[in-house]
């Protein structure tokens, strides 16, 4: 499992080359790439991540064992970037791997979800208006609550 807090960007071929090394039991690899967007269409500038370090790549890593307990997963990455990012950068990555597309396309949606409400990260996006902190959406909540039913 790889599970990463970085400021860089990241290469999603380089990570799934890296999950791969060795295996030949893989007959899936689902991947989604976050972007940073201007959802609001009021000239984002840039969105600034921050987190508490340890306590999030630990939030994480139990995001991923929910993931692993409920699917039948080869391994998976979880990379998410910090710091000052502008519109159309890279934010997140998951991968997951699996002998079969349905849990890995299943896993990578639920680790998503988990993301966008459990995740302790802090988001706070500044346009020509000002700078305002940014909660989890209704629809990413709803989103989430649906693995519980």
């Amino acid at each position: 499992m790889i599970i990463r807090i970085q400021q860089e960007d990241f290469d999603l071929a380089a990570l799934n080359r890296e999950l791969l090394a060795g295996r030949s039991d893989v007959g899936a690899i689902a991947s989604f790439i976050g972007l940073v967007r201007d959802l609001q269409g009021d000239s984002l500038q840039q969105m600034t991540l921050e987190h508490y370090p340890g306590m999030t790549e630990k939030a994480l890593q139990g995001i991923a064992a929910k993931a692993q307990a409920r699917w039948q997963l080869a391994d998976l990455a979880i990379v998410h970037r910090v710091g000052a990012l502008t519109p159309a950068e890279q934010i997140v990555v998951v991968s997951v791997l699996s002998a079969h597309r349905g849990d890995a396309f299943a896993a990578c949606e639920f680790i998503m979800d988990y993301l966008k409400t459990d995740a302790p990260f802090w988001k706070k996006e500044t346009s020509e208006q000002g700078s305002k902190w940014v909660e989890a959406r209704k629809s990413d909540i709803f989103a989430k609550n649906k693995w519980d039913s």
